[in-house]
């Protein structure tokens, strides 16, 4: 196991600044995802890492060791791309055994360790497979059992679901993560998908622009968003206008609540308060309005109410069981949890 560090790593394309002075540092065995929308920087910082690119400025280490100019074919590094990029023309041991075959690696230690490798992507049957004859789950096994075979300091995923299909990609998912634990590999995942991201990993680092917005395990992303761009991309949220009322406290639609995360804003400030579904709650009080969507989600139910005062549709996640007997047109009640709220503005 190796540690994988960025320091202050810069990247441009022309006048486009891919990177802006990139840190992050990914620990011996973690699993880190960079998340983000496309053109956020994540891939850019995934080719630097494979050698692929050369960063304009800054550094990259491998537990230590600086690899920043190395060339992509002197990095321990494992790839697994979005399209598989299995050799059509050889089978599945022959794919596994190929980065072995090209390090010279002796016949017998190849053998035994492609044996290992399918065993553990649960594929030994398929050994004699080509990979016409895989469905897409199966084919990147397989390129994940390659990229594994010659031992990599860091394994790198570029996507490596976004081409499967929601099951098979759930599937997947779990399979990836199961497979890092058991080698204990240290992992950097890129996806735009924030449902990946949050199931997947050890810590997200979530970026936008070239910049880091957040760093943290998936609970710290999730609930506790440092930023309104975090807040937005990881889950949904809903937004009131507020003012800031006092120390802590914001006021919507003449009503007060505490929100720690309104800092030291002056009051009268108008801020956007963005809170997540599910710390908003059906109750007998609160701001009235009418029920205009019930979506059952199994364990959840995503009640959509058009507030009256604030004439503005909202989301409320019940759990199972409390939105019984609701329908579209009945009149309740919603109250606002603001301890995990983001606020926005001056």
């Amino acid at each position: 196991m190796t540690t994988l560090d960025y320091i202050s790593v810069r990247k441009t394309f022309g006048a486009t600044v891919a990177l802006h002075s990139f840190d992050l540092d990914v620990k011996e065995g973690e699993l880190i995802t960079l998340l983000g929308p496309s053109g956020c920087g994540k891939t850019t910082a995934l080719r630097i890492t494979a050698g692929f690119e050369f960063a304009d400025s800054g550094a990259v280490l491998v537990g230590g060791s600086d690899i920043t100019r190395t060339p992509a074919h002197k990095r321990n590094m494992g790839m697994v791309f979005q399209s598989y990029s299995l050799f059509p023309n050889l089978s599945v041991a022959n794919n596994v055994d190929f980065g072995l075959r090209t390090r010279g690696i002796d016949k017998h230690t190849r053998h035994q360790r492609v044996a290992e490798m399918l065993e553990l992507v649960e594929l030994t049957a398929f050994a004699d497979r080509y990979p016409h004859q895989l469905s897409g789950g199966q084919a990147q096994r397989v390129a994940l059992a390659r990229a594994l075979a010659v031992q990599p300091q860091v394994l790198l995923l570029d996507e490596p679901l976004s081409a499967l299909d929601a099951k098979v990609r759930t599937n997947l998912r779990d399979e990836i993560r199961r497979i890092q634990t058991e080698v204990g590999i240290t992992t950097l995942f890129v996806t735009h998908d924030q449902e990946e991201a949050l199931a997947i990993s050890d810590r997200i680092c979530v970026m936008s622009q070239g910049r880091v917005e957040q760093l943290g395990t998936p609970t710290e992303v999730y609930r506790h968003p440092t930023t309104a761009f975090v807040a937005r991309f990881v889950g949904s949220m809903n937004e009131f206008a507020a003012e800031v009322s006092g120390p802590g406290e914001v006021s919507i639609g003449g009503r007060r609540f505490g929100v720690p995360k309104v800092g030291d804003r002056q009051q009268g400030t108008a801020v956007s308060l963005l809170v997540r579904p599910e710390d908003l709650e059906i109750t007998t009080d609160g701001f009235p309005g009418t029920v205009a969507s019930v979506t059952f989600q199994g364990s959840t139910t995503l009640v959509g109410v058009r507030l009256d005062v604030l004439d503005q549709l909202v989301s409320v996640d019940v759990g199972q069981g409390a939105a019984d007997g609701l329908q579209i047109g009945d009149r309740t009640h919603v109250t606002v949890n603001g301890s995990n709220a983001v606020c926005e503005g001056a």
